[in-house]
């Protein structure tokens, strides 16, 4: 990874030709409703789905440590399409040929330099039905750490700049609400949802 040494600036907004887009597209739905009445909707989808029918995947993912709290590894990286740094777990597209548990490691392995063993693999899960058919797993992983280890070096493609964050996963919900104070900071709703349930139910005492 190369070392950051400006902020990203957006220098152009235009509109994009559906001809000259490469990775997504718009689509008008034509559809009847519960009560019969004639209905259009605008959604946005990829055009790089492959044989599973997923998108992509997330990794959830728990670091254990022999003396040290149980923790999550968070990635921040520049958004353009928020023109903001976004505060998420590692996550990336399935390949064609790729099953959801495979791209999970190999995703991790490169965003974060870890091995990882993977515990479970969701459901694919809607990522933002009112907007897209776009869809996604989430493989929940461990990393199993030694007292010593140095922090791996990452595997990053060409443009990617990557920042790793590891939290113990007590501090997850109060950290997440700092984030979101920052300036030029979002965190993603699917970590927060997740840091927000987990914070309510012991606060709460649901279980």
């Amino acid at each position: 990874m190369s070392h950051k040494t400006q902020e990203p600036v957006i220098t152009r907004l235009t509109d994009l030709p559906i001809e000259e887009s490469k990775w997504v597209t718009l689509k008008k739905i034509e559809y009847v409703d519960q009560v019969g009445k004639e209905r259009t909707w605008e959604v946005a989808t990829r055009k790089t789905r492959g044989k599973s029918g997923v998108d992509a995947v997330a990794m959830g993912n728990i670091l254990l440590h022999p003396s040290k709290p149980a923790s999550t590894l968070l990635v921040i990286q520049y958004r353009p399409p928020l023109d903001a740094y976004t505060i998420e777990w590692p996550a990336g597209l399935i390949d064609a040929e790729e099953t959801a548990e495979e791209a999970a490691v190999r995703e991790f392995k490169e965003e974060t330099g870890y091995d990882c063993k993977v515990l479970s693999v969701s459901p694919a899960q809607a990522a933002d039905p009112g907007m897209t058919n776009a869809n996604m797993q989430l493989a929940m992983v461990e990393v199993q750490l030694n007292e010593n280890d140095e922090e791996p070096e990452q595997r990053l493609d060409d443009g990617e700049h990557i920042q790793r964050e590891i939290i113990p996963l007590a501090e997850l919900y109060e950290r997440l609400v700092e984030y979101s104070k920052r300036e030029r900071t979002v965190v993603a709703a699917k970590l927060f949802h997740f840091a927000a349930g987990m914070h309510f139910a012991q606060t709460q005492k649901y279980f």
